[in-house]
């Protein structure tokens, strides 16, 4: 499964193909060479297993269900040319059998005990997941733990699913125009960054793909030391922190030496890319190269902060600027979002995509949509305005903790891109801190042609 987080601030409307996103410390007892920290309600309680293992346990009793998931600091940004796809390869042969367990056994089993499972890549992590009701973590954890250390890379089971990969592949990209712009795109908005390159990797890099490749990556990356360990649920900490120590404790895989996703080099002018499919309605694309969260000092790190406020007014619901003004008034757009995700390893991209309404041109929306980016960088947004989205905020944040699942997302991701869990409690205070002179001024200092790449899809006649 492949995921891509379009925020993990609260969710706005948007077409991007595939988008998708402290308290005192604490002693608790039965806890020992370890630190575990509490944050005020709800708690997020941590330990650090001798073997590097980070475990995050967030209690929420509102209902008797836990769900269990494990993420490793690996996916496509990991990737060295030629090997683009081997992390999501890896995470299908996951599912395909230990030294205990045959070829999807471990879901079957899962099932069995009334849960359901699933994993997921994305550019920065791959994550496994498992909802069970609560007294059946332990099944979850044993498992979980069995594949970190047991998993069995069979050629033929191998040599079956690389072609459900490829197959997987063709149907959401290869016959998807918005998706092979949307992939074209992002090949030209950069040069350097594995950014660049396709989560489910590129047709080539498939086809050279062996079973060895994979031990390799497995062995690198699959250890204790690069995991992060998140449980949401009806569950006591001391009781988890046990059953990780008990499951996952003794495996004793080597520290991993992970890659580095090659920097990229400033962009000094627009670039433009057409695509040109059997599309049934012409689609337009543009990417800012934008900063994301390095810092826990909201003082020092504010761009990325004023960047997500700039997303809401453009795209926050119906009464936001885009929506209002490209749909409803000029009726240039038939649709038209924004995606922007300030948590990620490395800087990003501010996403506006849209179709233009069936009288207007890719010229005309492309036009509207740099008119409202003028206005933001010339006009400073409303108190209003600015109030409106703050609590827009605000309420997203009450609906994201009805999802226990959503509640580890946040721990999960936020963990495995090199910050601290305790930034998810804060997010939306700062968020609310932003002012109107900081939204003008990321705009003014990022959104800006220069720093743009453009990718239109123009549609033909199938052959």
């Amino acid at each position: 499964m492949l995921l891509k987080i379009k925020s993990l601030f609260p969710s706005r409307n948007g077409v991007l193909p595939f988008l998708v996103c402290l308290g005192a410390i604490s002693l608790l007892a039965g806890c020992t060479k370890e630190y575990i920290q509490q944050s005020t309600a709800p708690k997020v309680y941590e330990k650090i297993l001798d073997n590097g293992l980070k475990v995050l346990v967030k209690p929420d009793t509102r209902a008797p269900v836990v769900v269990s998931q494990i993420w490793y600091k690996v996916g496509g940004s990991y990737e060295p040319e030629g090997k683009t796809g081997i992390s999501h390869a890896l995470e299908h042969m996951m599912f395909k059998g230990t030294d205990t367990l045959g070829p999807n056994e471990f879901s079957r089993i899962i099932a069995e005990h009334g849960g359901r499972d699933n994993a997921f890549t994305s550019r920065d992590y791959t994550a496994y997941f498992q909802t069970l009701e609560k007294s059946k973590l332990e099944v979850a954890f044993r498992l979980e733990a069995d594949r970190m250390r047991n998993i069995t890379l069979d050629e033929h089971e191998f040599s079956k699913e690389i072609e459900v990969v490829k197959e997987e592949r063709r149907l959401r990209t290869e016959d998807r125009p918005e998706s092979m712009a949307y992939e074209t795109f992002m090949a030209t908005a950069y040069t350097r960054s594995n950014y660049r390159n396709p989560i489910i990797g590129w047709p080539k890099d498939l086809d050279s793909l062996h079973v060895e490749d994979l031990r390799a990556w497995y062995d690198n990356f699959y250890v204790p030391s690069n995991a992060t360990l998140v449980v949401v649920g009806d569950v006591e900490p001391v009781e988890v922190f046990d059953l990780a120590e008990r499951y996952f404790g003794q495996i004793t895989k080597p520290r991993t030496q992970p890659t580095e996703n090659p920097a990229e080099p400033a962009q000094s002018e627009l670039r433009r890319v057409e695509v040109r499919a059997p599309a049934k309605v012409p689609y337009l694309l543009l990417g800012y190269h934008v900063p994301v969260i390095t810092s826990l000092d909201p003082a020092e790190d504010w761009v990325p902060y004023a960047l997500e406020i700039a997303a809401y007014l453009l795209d926050g619901g119906k009464s936001a600027r885009l929506n209002t003004a490209l749909v409803r008034d000029q009726q240039v757009a038939s649709s038209v979002g924004v995606g922007y995700g300030a948590v990620s390893r490395n800087p990003t991209l501010f996403l506006i995509d849209g179709n233009p309404a069936p009288d207007a041109t890719l010229e005309q929306l492309e036009s509207a949509i740099k008119e409202q980016i003028d206005l933001m960088r010339n006009e400073l947004v409303t108190e209003k305005e600015l109030t409106r989205v703050k609590a827009q905020i605000v309420a997203s944040k009450v609906y994201e903790m009805d999802s226990s699942f959503y509640q580890g997302m946040q721990l999960g991701v936020i963990e495995t891109n090199g910050l601290h869990w305790q930034l998810g409690e804060e997010i939306h205070e700062r968020l609310r801190a932003v002012t109107a002179e900081q939204v003008r001024d990321a705009v003014r200092q990022y959104l800006v042609d220069d720093n743009l790449t453009i990718a239109v899809l123009r549609p033909e006649a199938s052959t």
